[in-house]
């Protein structure tokens, strides 16, 4: 597979993560539950791709953990604090993976790099400029942030993680089998608090719906095989496009308005996102041309 196949797949992912946030605000359902019900769908529909074969080792398994703890406290921050503020925070996980990538992957970080994460940094702290109090969709502003600040550290972990197994080529998928094992232990970690299941209508089931096959499902599928041909920073910093969409869909489905700063914010690391995928998608053709 070439490299701009490998982002394009990344992107894909990035797109249906960023239909998230929308998605998680749906009213009939609490955290927990929504954690519970979203991760267990996935990880059936991830089974099914997989044909019920799941490749187990100690690396696949550690993986799965750590990304059972990144739905988990997507999930929850989500619910807490405005979908912008949870997404943006999460995805401080760039910063991170400057550490975890030299440290458990061998990938060192080009100065190149740190203007572009520079730009990020920048395009986040303009997001929290005009945070907004306790909202109908943001009861508790503050402990949602805190939860998301968490999760953006173990997403960086859960990058690192799927990135390690993904490059022992000789067996394909282990990805995709940390994700279905990490769906499943989420799931099982959230459904004895999510009992009973309230009544709820069509529409706000199949938006359940939807989370597990295409949000996780679909989405880790398309990860998982990018990912195996990208570093994990490249990977990240890709992924970064779902913070910058994730708040439209939110505003446009749920009327959560993510402010002018959040939008300038996004816009920012959109465009640092583009033009980093754009000169490393050009570095081969330049090499070849000398």
């Amino acid at each position: 597979m070439s490299a701009s196949t490998a982002r394009l797949q990344v992107l894909a992912a990035a797109l249906l993560f960023s239909t998230g946030g929308a998605g998680i605000k749906v009213a009939a359902f609490s955290g927990v539950q929504v954690s519970a019900l979203r991760s267990g769908i996935a990880a059936v529909a991830l089974l099914i791709f997989l044909r019920g074969r799941i490749a187990w080792s100690r690396h696949v398994v550690l993986a799965a953990i750590v990304y059972a703890a990144t739905l988990t406290l997507f999930v929850l921050s989500t619910k807490l604090t405005t979908s912008a503020n949870a997404i943006f925070l999460q995805s401080t996980a760039p910063l991170y993976l400057l550490l975890l990538g030299p440290l458990l992957l061998g990938e060192h970080f080009k100065r190149r790099d740190l203007i572009f994460l520079s730009a990020i940094a920048v395009g986040m702290l303009s997001c929290f400029m005009g945070q907004r109090d306790a909202t109908a969709t943001a009861p508790d502003p503050v402990r949602g942030n805190l939860l998301a600040v968490l999760c953006g550290v173990v997403w960086a972990f859960t990058l690192a993680a799927l990135r390690y197994v993904e490059r022992d080529h000789s067996r394909p998928g282990l990805g995709t089998s940390a994700a279905t094992l990490g769906s499943a232990f989420a799931a099982m970690a959230a459904i004895p608090f999510a009992w009973p299941f309230p009544v709820a209508s069509t529409g706000e089931w199949i938006t359940i719906v939807y989370l597990g096959v295409c949000q996780i499902g679909l989405a880790y599928i398309c990860l998982t095989k990018g990912i195996r041909h990208l570093p994990a920073l490249e990977v990240s910093l890709l992924l970064l496009v779902e913070p910058a969409l994730n708040p439209v869909w939110t505003w446009i489905l749920r009327g959560e308005s993510p402010g002018t700063w959040t939008i300038v914010g996004g816009g920012l690391i959109l465009t640092a996102t583009a033009l980093r995928s754009l000169h490393d998608a050009r570095m081969p053709q330049r090499v070849a041309a000398q």
